[in-house]
């Protein structure tokens, strides 16, 4: 039997399946709010050649408002079961080492482009959560960025976000 209060490795600490329930009902309620509030700046109604610009939109954020508060209320007062651990410490500190680096490689993209960015992300996840040697590291995290530069940029003509290192070598 499957004890609802204790994570996978058997703790009762961590993030609750009520909290995280109650934290994306709100920030789709935010979401569903931002929707209707532009709408309406736009004009949600009927014109005389059919519905403005914001009717549909409109609707939809209603409908989020509607079933985000249904869930908050829902998860806020009643003693259901989401009473228990959704994600443990543990797994949740997981989590967290793909989340930051990947918002730290977003960020690098505007500032060293996306062929560098990728090289150094692709190096770091190998060595820390592959733990692969150098020696397939630095193919690995060579090969992919000018694969990817090769294709985009020569083969498709389409360009992606560059850095210093491309302005070097002309592009």
């Amino acid at each position: 039997m499957h004890d609802n209060d204790h994570s996978e490795d058997g703790s009762r600490h961590g993030v609750t399946t009520k909290a995280v329930e109650i934290a994306v009902a709100a920030v789709i309620l935010a979401l569903g709010l931002v929707v209707i509030f532009d709408s309406r700046r736009v004009g949600y109604g009927w014109a005389d050649d059919g519905p403005q610009a914001g009717y549909f939109p409109f609707y939809i954020g209603l409908i989020l408002c509607a079933a985000s508060a249904w869930t908050l209320l829902r998860a806020a007062f009643s003693d259901h079961a989401a009473a228990g651990v959704f994600v443990s410490r543990k797994k949740f500190r997981l989590v967290l080492s793909v989340f930051f680096p990947s918002v730290i490689y977003v960020l690098a993209i505007y500032f060293i482009g996306i062929y560098v960015a990728s090289a150094l992300f692709i190096g770091a996840f190998m060595y820390w959560h592959g733990r692969f040697p150098w020696i397939k590291i630095i193919p690995v995290s060579l090969i992919v960025p000018v694969s990817m530069f090769l294709l985009f940029e020569l083969w498709f003509l389409v360009p992606l976000p560059k850095g210093p290192l491309e302005a070097l070598i002309g592009y």
